[in-house]
């Protein structure tokens, strides 16, 4: 008896579980590689910028207390706030998170200038005026990691480094690959393992279209229509709206939540502020305000608020509870 011929489309579902397999299989032989083959203090010994030296390009607008400054040096944007009558010798060095650049920063950037601080945002490659340098897929946190390294080599005096989502995460990095700090503010951060654990799960219930997506592409799809990136980041009455938002974000890597799933606490002597939105869709609070603990951090909880706490409608009012945190703080 001769064999059975399958249909044409029982052959055509076959060839698309198969390729579907080989996918998930090359997905999942990339991510551990580079999760074995990135290593922090490999990555922060050998240059990582790739884009060509100088500044290409610079504008300066002047208000009666600051002047603000937007360039792009070495192939990294720098969006800096001076004031005319500075109160204080240290800087401030922002930190933006997946998705964003030093764009977010605005509103405080202007309060702390008002307040005599300085303060210099930056925008990591492939974020808002940098180009890219690589894939955003293959990017990773100690890549990041090392151009955060690079600014504080730029300015003059080591700055308080203040970052939000995953600029916190970074700025946990910084003080265990680098060094400690005069001081660190810590916006929304990704928090320890079991914070990653909890946020992990208000992903799955926030956007489980997300996941899928993300876990085909490697490429962080929590934010693909205005509608999803407000509802995973903003509050109602955010001064931005959803489309304002969503204008000015960028694609993101995936990569970059795992590599902080299973952080631990490392020793330091940084004092540190960590605030954290009561409402925080994708970092749950009280997995915040354990982190906070484990780090001996001061712990601020801003009733009501979202993730992106420096786009609230109450905004001044949460960047003077930092203002008064760096006041009291022991530097220059």
């Amino acid at each position: 008896m001769s064999a059975r011929r399958r249909s044409p489309f029982a052959t055509l579902m076959g060839l698309a579980r198969f390729a579907a397999f080989a996918h998930v299989i090359a997905q999942g032989s990339f991510v551990v590689y580079k999760l074995l083959t990135s290593d922090p203090n490999v990555t922060l010994k050998t240059p990582q910028n790739t884009a060509a030296p100088g500044v290409t390009y610079t504008n300066t607008t002047k208000t009666e207390t600051y002047s603000r400054t937007i360039k792009i040096e070495d192939g990294i944007e720098w969006i800096s706030y001076v004031p005319h009558e500075p109160r204080h010798k240290t800087p401030i060095l922002m930190q933006h998170g997946m998705w964003h650049g030093a764009w977010c920063w605005e509103t405080w950037q202007i309060l702390l200038a008002e307040a005599g601080w300085e303060s210099h945002a930056i925008s990591q490659p492939g974020h808002g005026r940098s180009p890219t340098q690589r894939p955003i897929f293959a990017c990773t946190l100690d890549y990041y990691l090392s151009f955060i390294r690079d600014a504080m080599n730029k300015l003059p005096t080591k700055p308080i480094l203040m970052g939000h989502s995953m600029g916190g995460a970074l700025t946990q990095w910084y003080v265990r690959y680098v060094g400690d700090l005069p001081g660190a503010v810590l916006v929304a951060p990704w928090a320890l393992h079991d914070g990653f654990m909890d946020s992990m799960a208000a992903f799955l219930k926030l956007d489980p279209v997300g996941i899928v997506l993300t876990s085909l592409r490697w490429k962080a799809d929590f934010v693909r229509t205005p509608e999803v990136a407000a509802r995973a980041l903003l509050s109602p009455d955010s001064i931005y709206t959803p489309e304002q938002f969503y204008a000015r974000l960028n694609d993101e890597s995936a990569l970059v939540m795992i590599q902080h799933a299973f952080w631990k606490t490392p020793e330091h002597h940084t004092p540190m502020l960590w605030l954290a939105g009561e409402k925080d869709a994708v970092c749950p609070e009280p997995a915040e305000r354990r982190s906070a603990a484990a780090y001996g951090a001061d712990y601020v909880m801003i009733p009501g608020a979202a993730h992106n706490l420096m786009m609230e409608k109450n905004y001044a009012e949460i960047g003077d509870r930092i203002l008064t945190w760096l006041n009291a703080l022991d530097v220059e």
